[in-house]
């Protein structure tokens, strides 16, 4: 009696593939299948005949196919504000230019919108999965859903009144109620997203400290960001911010902190002892002047670390592939060693470093049986990738997100030979138009 061979959605052949866990490894001329949005097997295309009977089939003999990479930080909806005020510290970019704008145009409706504008632009750049910090988080999820990608929405908690919500306890209720009311979508998991520790006093933190044990979720916020905040922090606290979180009780495998630019020895091994999480985010540390995080001692130390991008008002793209290339390159100057950060930890980093950070391991992060399929192919026939010797030196040294040619999320394919295939590009060009002329007419 012959033996049915059982159907399966997909079936992707690839030239090379990069399964990211375990370490190291490039496999070639393998073929993935995924059924009902999860990959079931890996192997090699040799022995694929007759195993599977696949409803589609993808052939990427000139690509290699990653995990989908993880945007460990972001602001989305302030993709909206990309280029409104350049070349200015943070403090002064916060004051003077950001916050002011937030306060007469943020609502419901720009967030929505500017949302939509940066999934698309991740989408396209591979990224499958972010972790958000804003206002408005209901508005945000929407934007998310009506894109297909994956989102760790941030129920942002911050001291001062917005158009948002009036105090700390209000971010808190309406957080929580976003959360309650899309517990159960697939795509959306959630954090708690207490600013920094110059937005946020003892009270508020001892509430998100609460609910992050009893529901648990992550606690994402900015830390040791730049000098000024740790002057600030001595001046009102007689501590540093690290110090002051932990006499909190805040430092924990929960915690994301979000640049951690200016740590000393103690600081981290303080932050490996908690088990701790960094996003790293270079191109926004750089671009403020806030200076180069420490990632090859953090690393050493066995902080986990993920990358983010921050958000486009201060990169000015969402491109985890230019982060990828930055923390490499910048990790060997400040460590004076061109080893420092290979190609393959940077890629983790992309990847199952952010994944773990959002307690997302199980899930993504690893072409892993078992694992959702959020996919990233990567076409390696250009000219400028000739020729190639390494794939995963390509990715982290020379590829950018315009070789990014197919993604898919939860096995549903979003981009589609470079372009999205479900969202409306000219009239989410035209939506941002519309907002710029709102914004600075």
């Amino acid at each position: 009696m012959t033996t049915p061979v059982p159907a399966v959605d997909l079936v992707i052949e690839a030239r090379w593939m990069v399964p990211v866990d375990p370490p190291g490894v490039v496999l070639e001329n393998h073929a993935l299948v995924v059924n009902h949005g999860r990959i079931i097997d890996l192997l090699p295309q040799s022995e694929l005949a007759g195993r599977f009977s696949p409803r589609s089939r993808k052939c990427l003999d000139q690509h290699v196919l990653i995990p989908g990479l993880v945007n460990l930080h972001t602001h989305a909806a302030m993709t909206l504000l990309r280029g409104l005020a350049d070349d200015l510290p943070l403090m002064q970019w916060l004051h003077n230019h950001v916050w002011p704008a937030e306060a007469q145009h943020v609502s419901a409706q720009f967030v929505h919108d500017g949302t939509l504008l940066a999934c698309a632009e991740m989408l396209r750049g591979g990224i499958t999965c972010f972790n958000d910090m804003y206002f408005f988080p209901k508005a945000a999820a929407d934007a998310v859903l009506a894109s297909g990608i994956r989102a760790a929405i941030g129920l942002i908690t911050v001291d001062f009144p917005s158009n948002y919500a009036a105090d700390a306890d209000d971010y808190l209720a309406k957080g929580l109620a976003v959360r309650d009311q899309l517990l159960d979508e697939p795509l959306l998991s959630f954090c708690l997203a207490p600013h920094a520790p110059y937005t946020v006093g003892e009270r508020s933190f001892a509430r998100v400290l609460t609910l992050a044990e009893q529901i648990e979720l992550p606690i994402h916020l900015h830390l040791h960001e730049t000098a000024h905040e740790i002057d600030d922090s001595l001046q009102r606290f007689a501590v540093r911010p690290i110090e002051r979180l932990r006499r909190l009780g805040l430092l924990s495998p929960a915690l994301i902190a979000v640049h951690a630019v200016h740590l000393s020895a103690p600081e981290i091994e303080m932050l490996a002892r908690h088990g701790c999480s960094v996003a790293h985010c270079p191109s926004s540390n750089l671009k403020l002047a806030s200076g180069i995080a420490p990632i090859t001692q953090l690393s050493a130390s066995g902080v986990n670390i993920g990358l983010g991008t921050d958000g486009a008002a201060s990169n000015n793209r969402l491109d985890l592939f230019q982060e990828m290339r930055l923390a490499a390159l910048l990790a060997k100057e400040e460590a004076g060693r061109a080893d420092a950060i290979n190609a393959h930890r940077v890629l983790h980093m992309a990847t199952l470093g952010g994944a773990r950070a959002l307690g997302l391991e199980a899930s993504i992060g690893s072409l892993t049986p078992g694992k959702a399929a959020d996919l990233c192919a990567v076409r390696l026939d250009d000219l400028a990738l000739a020729p190639c010797y390494d794939p995963v030196s390509h990715l982290a040294y020379a590829v950018g997100r315009e070789h990014v040619s197919a993604v898919w999320v939860a096995g549903r394919m979003r981009v589609e030979n470079g372009q999205l295939i479900e969202n409306n590009e000219t009239g989410l060009i035209k939506l941002a138009l519309l907002w710029q002329n709102k914004i600075r007419p």
